[in-house]
C-alpha cells in the first residue's frame, strides 16, 4: 500500500518531473520542480490551496517522480509527458478554445518561433497541442533563451540593430550579423528539441555545467 507521508519522506533534494496519480492509476498532473523534496510536499501541507488544487490533492491515491539534471530537462519531460497524457487537472484552457501549438516558420528566411492556436496549411512546421499553455509559453521562453533567435515578429531590414541584439537575446539577422545559413542550423536544433531528440542539448547543458563549475574552483 502506498503511504504517502512515507513517500515524502523519500523524496530527494534535486530537480524533476512528479505525476499524480487517483485510485484508478489515472495520471491527473504532471508538475515540474527544481526541487522535489520541497515542491511535491507543498501540495500536503495545511497551506491556502485554491479550490482546483484542493480539489485535485483529495483525488491523489499515490505519486511518482523521474530525476532530472537541471530544470531544463525537467521542463522538456514535463511538457513531453503532458501532451502524452493530457492529465486533466493540468488542462486550464476553456472547452471553447483550442490547445497552443509552438509553429516555426520555415518559410522565412530567418524563421521565429512563436506560439498559435491555429493550424494552417503554409509549410510551418507545428508541435502540440500542448495541454498547459504555461508549458509551451515557457518552452518558447527558453528556445529564445537559449538560441538567440529573433524576438521581432515581422523581419525588417534596419540600420542599427535593435535594444534585444545590445542585451544578447538576439543574433540580428536583420542586419545580416548570422548567416541564413547558420541561423538554420539553430532551428533544426530546436525542431531536434521539441521533437524529443534531447541528447545534444543535454550534452551541451552538462558541459556548461562543468566549465562553470570549474570557473568557482580557480
Amino acid at each position: 500500500m502506498f503511504d504517502i507521508e512515507e513517500e515524502l519522506k523519500k523524496l530527494p533534494n534535486q530537480p524533476g518531473v512528479y505525476v499524480m496519480r487517483d485510485k484508478n492509476d489515472t495520471i491527473i498532473y504532471v508538475g515540474k520542480a527544481i526541487s522535489l523534496k520541497n515542491r511535491v510536499r507543498q501540495y500536503f501541507r495545511k497551506t491556502d490551496k485554491t479550490p482546483r488544487i484542493e480539489k485535485m490533492v483529495s483525488l491523489i491515491d499515490h505519486f511518482e517522480y523521474i530525476v532530472v539534471d537541471n530544470e531544463a530537462e525537467a521542463l522538456i519531460l514535463e511538457c513531453n509527458l503532458i501532451k502524452k497524457n493530457r492529465p486533466k487537472f493540468n488542462v486550464l484552457l476553456k472547452d471553447d478554445k483550442t490547445y497552443p501549438y509552438i509553429k516555426i516558420d520555415l518559410n522565412h528566411d530567418y524563421p521565429s518561433v512563436f506560439i498559435t492556436r491555429r493550424i494552417v496549411k503554409d509549410g510551418s512546421k507545428y508541435f502540440g497541442p500542448y495541454a498547459n499553455p504555461g508549458a509551451a509559453k515557457e518552452m518558447v521562453n527558453f528556445i529564445k533563451e537559449k538560441y538567440k533567435i529573433r524576438q521581432c515578429k515581422t523581419l525588417k531590414e534596419r540600420t542599427r540593430p535593435c535594444l534585444n541584439y545590445h542585451i544578447k537575446k538576439c543574433l540580428a539577422p536583420c542586419m545580416k550579423y548570422i548567416s541564413k545559413e547558420e541561423y538554420r542550423k539553430q532551428i533544426d536544433e530546436i525542431i531536434d528539441l521539441l521533437e524529443g531528440k534531447t541528447e545534444k542539448l543535454i550534452k551541451e547543458l552538462e558541459e556548461q555545467m562543468r566549465r562553470s563549475f570549474t570557473k568557482t574552483r580557480f
